[in-house]
């Protein structure tokens, strides 16, 4: 891969899906190793299913060319690949190891929930999230699976504006939206001091918990993608190494078992008997919990579950899932109700660019926001106005009583992580 060599084997990254009314799903990437062929057979790394090439496209711009091999060094443009989404990494290699994981700046916070305007639209609609999801790693769809609604999360309105709009026009089916809400995450204060008991339905089995917050360094590292949590712990040494780099305690990072989010699950047990066996259980029920909490039913972000204790029936038929998994669940909600819950909302810088004549009277409307001026634009014609402000609140923008031309005046959204909201 270092030589770029074409008579390597063939290694790839995806870093684009394109929806094609003809070709259909045309993964796009550059190829870092060996040629590609038509009919080739390859495969995505973490699938262990083959995947064959049906066409093979020379990428140039907008455009695709048609050629019969394309070597390494190339942008190619290649059909066939199903199960590939933006970030995988392909290769005739079926044990590759993956390239770094894509990851994005900012992460979806403004949700709608929509649905097929017509019933019999309702198995199309499926079909198309699902392809606009892959073309688009920066959505995120889910099914509310108590009102039957597709939520689909973006990076704001005109993200979503432009996401319903390929819906509708592109892939000709109606759907209704609703208003646009912000998704708000669930944390705690800080570390309850005494472990919360859980305890079975059959009263044979409890759990004992602790939350505290999670490091600062280490939520930095994951939402930073250093730390893959969307993959299983599978060396336990090698992952206890980098949080302990990270500045976590030595005893506590080598408990490490799973990630959810960005929150983790420790096991701080000695010598519990059947602990083992009932640990994918425990893993089940956190991730339950992870994905809704007891404050809002929202996800969580930045806590970190340990496992203190453990009283396991030694009958297997009496702690089984519909046992352990309540159980579990109760007492990480007990845990995190003694910890102190807190709602975070998501903050968005906002940068106003205006002339000169103009800067007194910019501003927000939100004017409990900390306001900046950072200084004078090229040639000192613009002033910057910056602040920080909560997702949900409605930005708008005064310019004094002047009416400016457009193109005059430039406004920028971006995404700045989460905080605490009012309590």
């Amino acid at each position: 891969m270092l030589n770029c060599d074409p008579k390597g084997e063939m290694s790839m990254m995806v870093t684009k899906i394109v929806m094609d009314s003809h070709a259909g799903e045309v993964a796009i990437g550059r190829m870092f190793s060996g040629s590609v062929t038509k009919g080739q057979t390859l495969y995505i790394a973490g699938i262990s299913n083959p995947q064959r090439v049906q066409t093979v496209s020379l990428s140039v711009g907008a455009d695709r060319v048609p050629v019969e091999v394309c070597d390494a060094g190339n942008i190619v443009a290649v059909t066939g690949l199903k199960d590939a989404i933006a970030g995988s990494t392909v290769s005739t290699d079926k044990d590759i190891f993956p390239f770094e994981k894509m990851t994005h700046y900012s992460e979806p916070v403004v949700t709608k929930a929509i649905e097929a305007k017509h019933m019999k639209d309702l198995p199309k609609l499926v079909e198309v999230l699902r392809t606009i999801a892959k073309a688009d790693p920066s959505l995120n769809v889910e099914i509310n699976n108590e009102t039957g609604e597709h939520l689909l999360s973006g990076m704001g309105e005109l993200h979503l504006e432009i996401t319903e709009y390929r819906i509708t026009h592109e892939q000709g089916v109606e759907i209704v939206a609703s208003a646009p809400i912000v998704v708000y995450q669930e944390g705690i204060r800080k570390a309850n001091t005494t472990p919360f008991e859980g305890k079975s339905p059959n009263k044979h089995n409890k759990f004992y918990f602790l939350v505290e917050p999670m490091e600062k360094s280490v939520l930095d590292a994951i939402r930073r993608g250093e730390i893959d949590t969307d993959a299983k712990v599978k060396d336990p040494k090698a992952m206890a190494k980098i949080l302990t780099d990270l500045g976590m305690d030595k005893d506590e990072a080598k408990g490490i078992v799973s990630f959810k989010n960005s929150n983790m699950l420790l096991d701080g047990t000695k010598g519990i008997q059947y602990l083992h066996e009932t640990m994918e259980l425990v893993k089940q029920a956190f991730e339950e919990a992870m994905v809704k909490g007891p404050l809002a039913a929202e996800k969580l972000a930045g806590v970190k579950v340990r496992l203190m204790d453990a009283k396991l029936h030694e009958d297997t038929i009496h702690r089984g899932p519909a046992q352990v998994i309540p159980a579990v669940r109760d007492g990480i909600y007990g845990a995190l109700c003694q910890a102190g819950r807190i709602l975070l909302e998501p903050m968005q810088k906002v940068f106003i660019s205006v002339p000169q004549d103009n800067m007194g009277g910019c501003g927000l409307a939100d004017q409990s926001a900390p306001r900046h001026h950072p200084g004078h634009g090229p040639g000192g014609r613009a002033r910057h106005s910056q602040r920080q402000v909560p997702r949900f609140r409605d930005v708008r923008i005064r310019v004094g009583h002047k009416r400016l031309d457009p193109g005059t005046r430039a406004v920028v959204h971006r995404e700045c992580g989460i905080r605490a909201g009012p309590q």
